[in-house]
């Protein structure tokens, strides 16, 4: 079933908005479906289409309807801009979602903000907002969040080690990947480590090597990047091409799972929050069956990240009451625990002052020789 989801040209078409808010839940999504990094994003994407499109069959939320209004911003701040006022304005979205780069944040938090709706970034990295002490409007249930990435990342490096670490990073060049990157060069040499340099990539790379050639030389024995999949891999290989040796840890992405099956290298490590499908879980298996009805075109195991968004946006539409207002959503988001039945290490749990989650879960993976492996449990960090 495929009537909750709308495509975001149809209120150009005659699709009115008002007449979509008064018979359901209008949720709007401006996401990076195409270009250079569509594929951490639109994967999530179709999961979250696939999990609302499940809810209103059996019926929807509160009895009403979900209508989910998608849009393509292709990673472009000035497009982004205009789906989140289109959304705001025309389809009256009482939450709107941004799953795309760091760099259309601010117009969107702008927009967001002047309509008094609540923003929920969703497979698109969390922003400081959401920490302690939470910018009311602002909400994540992305599993990859600034700081304490690093802080997780660096500390298995520390531990793992069996020789002096030197140190590498590699970032996409926007803000948040960027900033990430520094932090974790300034939080190394705290843990014993030599930081090296910080390369920032421009996300059309189209020749990776001239950047794994300064790490290389530099004399990286570790390469830690926190980027889009695209610049993590990319660099990786490139690294690789050159003949280094050396050990690599980047974020477990949308696309981690597949990818260590392809490169098959027991130095590659993915850091993540979320169970990798080989763990094979009851909601795995959900997930697995439900992509496989809706025919959709993306690997099972990308969807964990729209998944969990679908669930923490039930349960805020369902404790929002109807009629729905953005004021009572926000309100519901800011009072919720939603159960991840083991898609991560822990629930999501709001508060009026902590939009992220009280803590934070971590688990590390490589390529073992024959399979992925577990190579650290689950670990946390308070969030405060």
């Amino acid at each position: 079933m495929r009537s909750s989801i709308v495509i975001a040209a149809a209120s150009a078409m005659g699709l009115a908005g008002p007449a979509i808010a008064q018979d359901s839940y209008v949720v709007g999504v401006t996401a990076a479906l195409t270009g250079p990094p569509a594929s951490t994003y639109a994967p999530a994407v179709d999961a979250l289409r696939i999990y609302i499109d499940r809810v209103n069959a059996r019926g929807g939320i509160n009895g009403k309807k979900v209508s989910l209004v998608l849009a393509d911003d292709s990673a472009e701040p000035s497009k982004a801009a205009a789906n989140a006022k289109k959304l705001l304005t025309q389809d009256n979205a009482v939450l709107l979602i941004n799953a795309s780069l760091s760099s259309t944040y601010a117009p969107v938090v702008a927009e967001a903000k002047n309509a008094g709706v609540p923003l929920l970034f969703a497979s698109s990295v969390c922003p400081k907002e959401v920490y302690p002490s939470a910018n009311e409007g602002q909400f994540c249930t992305t599993a990859f969040a600034s700081t304490y990435d690093s802080r997780a990342a660096l500390a298995f490096v520390n531990e793992t080690a069996k020789e002096p670490v030197k140190i590498g990073f590699s970032a996409m060049a926007i803000p948040l990947s960027r900033g990430e990157m520094e932090f974790a060069a300034r939080q190394a040499p705290e843990l014993g480590m030599t930081a090296l340099g910080i390369e920032v990539i421009p996300p059309p790379t189209p020749d990776y090597t001239p950047f794994a050639t300064k790490l290389k030389d530099a004399g990286a024995n570790w390469v830690f990047s926190w980027a889009p999949w695209v610049t993590q891999v990319r660099t990786f290989e490139a690294l690789r091409r050159l003949d280094w040796k050396g050990d690599y840890i980047t974020w477990a992405h949308l696309e981690a799972e597949g990818e260590l099956k392809r490169i098959k290298d027991g130095k590659l490590y993915v850091i993540g929050a979320n169970a990798l499908f080989d763990d094979k879980l009851p909601i795995q298996q959900e997930i697995i069956d439900a992509a496989k009805a809706a025919n959709s075109k993306y690997p099972p195991e990308q969807m964990a990240e729209g998944w969990i968004a679908g669930m923490v946006i039930e349960a805020a539409l369902k404790g929002a009451g109807t009629p729905a207002s953005a004021a009572k959503v926000q309100a519901s988001l800011q009072n919720l625990n939603v159960d991840l039945k083991g898609l991560r290490g822990g629930p999501i749990q709001w508060t009026k002052d902590n939009h992220f989650r009280t803590r934070q879960c971590y688990r590390v993976y490589r390529w073992d020789g024959a399979k992925i492996a577990v190579v650290k449990d689950w670990f946390a960090y308070d969030v405060k």
